[in-house]
């Protein structure tokens, strides 16, 4: 059986890699134009156009705060913000709730 590959991007460059899926063992990715290294994004993920910078932008805080696209049970990794916009107002509500960034940036509606 072959085994899967998944997605790992590098911020500076805006670019995603697909890589052989991590084990234990593995050490860290770097991005073979600049050599940072690459942050693991999971199977699901779909990378935005070079050129939008405010997509890559709202990427980045995803990955920050630890939000991964990992494949789902029923086919996908869930809701996640596409624009800053959607970005801002769950980071307003977290910090107003209390919920954790990571939580809440996956929150389809913000009450």
């Amino acid at each position: 059986m072959a085994h899967g590959k998944t997605s790992y991007v590098c911020l500076p460059c805006r670019v995603s890699y697909k890589q052989p899926s991590p084990r234990s063992y593995d050490h860290a990715r770097t991005c073979p134009r600049c050599t940072a290294p690459l942050f693991y994004v999971g199977s699901a993920f779909a990378a935005p156009k070079r050129r939008d910078v405010a997509a890559w932008r709202t990427l980045s805080v995803l990955l920050h705060a630890g939000v991964r696209f990992r494949m789902g049970c029923c086919g996908g990794p869930g809701y996640r913000p596409r624009t800053l916009r959607e970005v801002r107002e769950r980071m307003a509500y977290a910090r107003s709730t209390g919920e954790p960034f990571a939580r809440a940036l996956v929150r389809y509606e913000v009450p």
